[in-house]
């Protein structure tokens, strides 16, 4: 269970930032509105802030407040789930519909080397590099 909702977690929070974003949120608020519909508004709510949240973090590279959304999500995710287990294939559903998508999103794996001598520089990065030099 703690599986689920961590892989869930991070599902959600990286499909805010995607086109499939309507559709993890409607799959989201549609699980919580089956098993707590009192609370099922104020998730979609928490789900629409979070998404601004996301793009703010996208947008000035804080990869620390993008990290803290989705152990957020996830922490939800698992106490969800600890109340109510028989919504785990639920959410297995919801994460297989919108595997295509996050599978798009993710980030490909990365695999660099260098050889550097005398006072040669290298620069390497897996993503964004910003080099400043004077």
């Amino acid at each position: 269970m703690v599986e689920l909702a961590r892989v869930a977690g991070t599902a959600v929070v990286t499909l805010m930032a995607t086109d499939a974003w309507e559709r993890t949120r409607d799959g989201v608020v549609a699980l919580w509105r089956r098993v707590s519909p009192s609370r099922a508004d104020g998730v979609e709510g928490e789900l629409e802030a979070t998404r601004d949240d996301i793009l703010a973090a996208r947008e000035s590279g804080d990869e620390l407040a993008e990290s803290e959304l989705r152990e957020e999500w996830a922490g939800r995710l698992r106490r969800l789930l600890r109340a109510q287990p028989e919504v785990a294939h639920e959410l297995r559903r919801i994460l297989d519909e919108l595997a295509p998508e996050t599978q798009e999103s993710a980030p490909s794996a990365v695999q660099m080397s260098a050889e550097a001598s005398g006072s040669a520089r290298i620069y390497q990065a897996g993503r964004d590099q910003h080099i400043a030099e004077r």
